[in-house]
């Protein structure tokens, strides 16, 4: 793992964690806050061990109010495990560590368990989207979150999402820097 996107990870797991550590009602939004930062980290670094913390980060904030306290102790148990081992570079317990959380996630009630897919799903289409706000292609997008072309696009026509990316650059200067690089004249 590259030390940028294992700093950037530590510091995600950190705020899960500050947020965690004392159960408030104000966590579901501090959660979503950072679920919303933690994506631009995957839009600049497209990388899979981030991708999967910031779908951990996305999941709990939609289940974090319905965990009974003996998971939610053991999920930051877990959170604390997997930081400790990131930083010490001990990748083999951190992906244990990230495996434990997901295995609380699912385990946390009924109702979660049975539409664990769906939210996974529905926090890879949204990431994607967000992806795609960012500049990514929609090949790129599904790629980085596990999806088809097709599962984002539909989600995505539904939003702003495809037509909110505007050129900083004008076309007569693309296309002339184009030429350039072609050797066209």
């Amino acid at each position: 793992m590259k030390g940028e996107i294992r700093k950037e990870i530590l510091y995600d797991l950190d705020q899960t964690l500050q947020i965690l550590e004392k159960r408030e009602p104000g966590d579901v939004q501090r959660l979503e806050e950072l679920s919303n930062h933690a994506i631009e980290d995957v839009a600049l670094h497209k990388d899979l061990d981030m991708i999967s913390v910031t779908v951990i980060i996305y999941s709990l904030y939609k289940i974090i109010a319905r965990l009974e306290q003996a998971d939610y102790d053991e999920l930051v148990i877990q959170l604390k495990k997997a930081r400790q081992n990131l930083e010490r570079n001990n990748f083999g317990p951190y992906n244990r560590s990230i495996k434990s959380i997901y295995d609380i996630i699912h385990r946390s009630s009924i109702k979660v368990k049975e539409h664990l897919q769906d939210v996974m799903q529905a926090a890879r289409i949204k990431k994607g989207t967000a992806l795609l706000e960012k500049g990514l292609s929609i090949g790129q997008a599904a790629g980085l979150m596990g999806l088809s072309n097709w599962d984002l696009q539909q989600y995505a026509s539904q939003t702003t999402a495809l037509g909110a990316h505007t050129e900083s650059i004008p076309a007569h200067k693309r296309l002339k820097k184009a030429l350039t690089i072609f050797k066209i004249q």
